[in-house]
């Protein structure tokens, strides 16, 4: 018998703690890049696509921290709301009562099936939370994420491989709280960009070694997203990599940095936490500024996250841009307002990249969230969803539609 992967063996065991059956993976169908890698079988791992998972924003802390096994001093210094056990509550209100403690896998629910059947070769999501039990909250910020770092096992639940943290919650809890993070995402094995004990350190990627080739991924927050510009990383000083502007000079932060990093046959995540979070119009900045690093050569995926909803999707010279991913897992569900937006719909991210880093297809899985816990969306919801997202996707040349399978793919007219 051969010996499980680290990779098996938490995927396995954590479908079991909720008792799902994974299913085989799926024949490749139109549209579908499930069985991507049985339909290159026999060809060297150079050769083969490289499959990433990308996701938006995952807030375990607050609400969702409650109702895990180690839940954090749940006390909040909000205007309204005074204890995270409080978003617990307004979510059983709406879907009924949450069975807590949960296990750790409780929260990603049948997206664990997605990802079992897709077997990515990287896993990616933008980390919105610090993972501290640190008081140290940021005065003059209104909102503060934190999670138990005991509670860590619901990330490594999903295996992901790189959280990526340049964003506007990771120093929710001063200092000290980015310490612990970086301190307890490393020790789970888990790679981290975006933030860092130093500037240099937070402008370093993760790297990642897979079957065809390494992975760079760099992570940058920026100011109209809600970073600070006082959490910036300093010569001796923790923060996050900030990005204090979409303009050239912007531009020439992310080239330099990819530069000075890649190596020939790398491909490149650029993540970057920009942006409002409601609305689908798309700046023209963060247009110019995608293809900018497109066009130096500087990014194979543009990782746009900080909308609370998926927006649209282009592709230019081959390359997928991401302009909002929309939230993965987060406490709001029983908070109102922006309902036209329909922001329990959420989507799993599966781009293909062939060796040279342009895109072969555009798998998005959508899913909903209920009682904390994702679950594949109906099908109503997903063409509601379909519609929204080539709607807005049009105007980049690009089409979204519904696959046989309930799942949706990118069109786009290769140039």
């Amino acid at each position: 018998m051969h010996a499980l992967t680290r990779r098996t063996f938490l995927m396995r065991s954590s479908v079991a703690c909720l008792g799902l059956a994974l299913s085989a993976p799926e024949n490749m169908v139109r549209g579908e890049s499930a069985a991507v890698f049985d339909s290159h079988a026999g060809t060297s791992s150079r050769d083969r696509p490289l499959t990433l998972f990308l996701a938006g924003d995952v807030m375990t802390g607050r609400g969702v921290d409650q109702i895990l096994p180690h839940p954090v001093d749940p006390r909040l210094h909000e205007a309204y709301v005074k204890r995270a056990d409080t978003y617990v509550r307004l979510a059983e209100a709406k879907h009924g009562r949450i069975p807590t403690p949960v296990p750790y896998p409780y929260v990603w629910g049948e997206a664990l099936d997605e990802l079992a059947r897709v077997r990515p070769d990287a896993r990616i999501v933008n980390l919105e939370t610090a993972v501290t039990t640190s008081n140290d909250w940021w005065r003059g910020k209104g909102i503060h994420y934190r999670m138990h770092p005991a509670n860590v096992p619901v990330l490594t639940a999903a295996d992901l491989d790189v959280c990526v943290l340049g964003n506007n919650h990771v120093m929710d809890w001063g200092h000290t709280g980015l310490r612990e993070t970086l301190a307890v995402l490393r020790a789970a094995g888990l790679r981290t960009a975006g933030a860092g004990l130093d500037r240099e350190e937070a402008a370093a990627p993760a790297v990642l070694e897979t079957r065809t080739g390494r992975v760079l991924v760099f992570s940058y927050g920026t100011p109209d997203a809600g970073v600070p510009p006082a959490w910036a990383a300093g010569t001796n000083r923790p923060g996050v990599n900030l990005l204090p502007a979409l303009d050239a000079r912007g531009a020439r932060q992310v080239i330099d940095a990819v530069r000075t990093h890649r190596h020939t046959g790398d491909r490149v995540v650029v993540s970057l936490h920009w942006g409002a979070n409601w609305g689908y119009a798309i700046p023209p900045a963060q247009r110019d500024f995608a293809h900018r690093l497109v066009d130096a050569g500087a990014a194979d995926v543009i990782h746009g996250h900080s909308s609370h909803h998926p927006k649209g999707i282009e592709v230019y010279r081959r390359r997928p841009i991401l302009y909002g991913a929309g939230d993965l897992i987060n406490d709001y569900e029983g908070i109102e307002g922006y309902e036209a937006f329909r922001s329990n719909l959420r989507l799993l991210y599966f781009p293909a990249l062939d060796e040279n880093g342009a895109l072969l297809s555009l798998e998005m899985v959508p899913v909903q969230i209920r009682r904390f816990r994702l679950e594949r969306a109906p099908e109503a919801a997903v063409h509601w969803l379909a519609e929204v997202l080539d709607r807005e996707s049009r105007r980049f040349g690009t089409r979204v539609e519904v696959t046989p399978r309930g799942r949706l793919a990118l069109r786009w007219n290769t140039p």
